[in-house]
């Protein structure tokens, strides 16, 4: 994890980490001597990171969830499993039908409040790099951001290709040009050289839903 966000991050430089669960991408920027913005809206996953890193001068915490605009969304709480909580219906629709996914359940519902990315840009500055994993909320919070920075991430699940595909498109728009993927959390690249917009998306097209999941990286020219 260390050698692959150190290809993006250097120390002193601020990250975003958006869906920081219980922290461990936290850790890892970190250790690479980044400033991290934490955003987790879950309150229980929140108190962990606030334990973890609520002392911490370079660590704030934000509890809150990440959309295209603010004001307040319901998430569904999977207590089993809280790392794939989602504040999207299709997502947890999705989920439900899907094969590997059997035995999840979303019972608990909370309404939290949402920022965007613009904004958290307006309040901490612009950061080097931003992790995005929001359990089917991609698309949203990628809506959210209208001024590209240097690299940035999004998890993708095979269960809902349209959403990555939809997020590769709004990763263009604003001005991305290179590309690649890690599968599950291998943390390993499967392009051995970035490729562009077109390329990424045949790509997931062609993907087996076997796959499961994984993360695209978007960087400037």
């Amino acid at each position: 994890m260390d050698r692959l966000y150190g290809g993006f991050v250097r120390r002193g430089e601020l990250v975003f980490d958006i869906g920081a669960h219980v922290g461990d991408r936290v850790a890892s920027f970190r250790r690479l001597g980044a400033r991290v913005v934490a955003v987790e809206p879950q309150p229980a996953l929140a108190k962990v990171l606030k334990l973890f890193y609520g002392r911490s001068a370079e660590v704030s915490i934000e509890t809150e969830a990440v959309g295209r605009s603010a004001g307040t969304i319901s998430m569904m709480i999977n207590i089993d499993n809280p790392t794939v909580s989602s504040a999207s219906p299709a997502f947890v629709a999705a989920a439900c039908e899907a094969p590997g996914w059997e035995g999840q359940r979303w019972i608990k519902s909370v309404t939290v409040p949402v920022t965007t990315l613009d904004a958290l840009i307006d309040k901490y500055g612009t950061p080097a790099f931003i992790k995005i994993d929001v359990e089917g909320l991609e698309e949203e919070a990628l809506a959210g951001l209208t001024r590209a920075v240097a690299a940035l991430s999004f998890e993708f699940t095979t269960i809902q290709r349209d959403i990555a595909l939809a997020c590769v498109e709004r990763c263009i728009a604003i001005g991305y040009t290179r590309f690649n993927a890690a599968l599950g959390e291998t943390q390993t690249f499967t392009h051995a050289k970035w490729v562009d917009g077109r390329e990424i998306t045949r790509w997931l097209i062609a993907l087996p839903g076997t796959a499961n999941s994984g993360d695209i990286y978007a960087a400037l020219a």
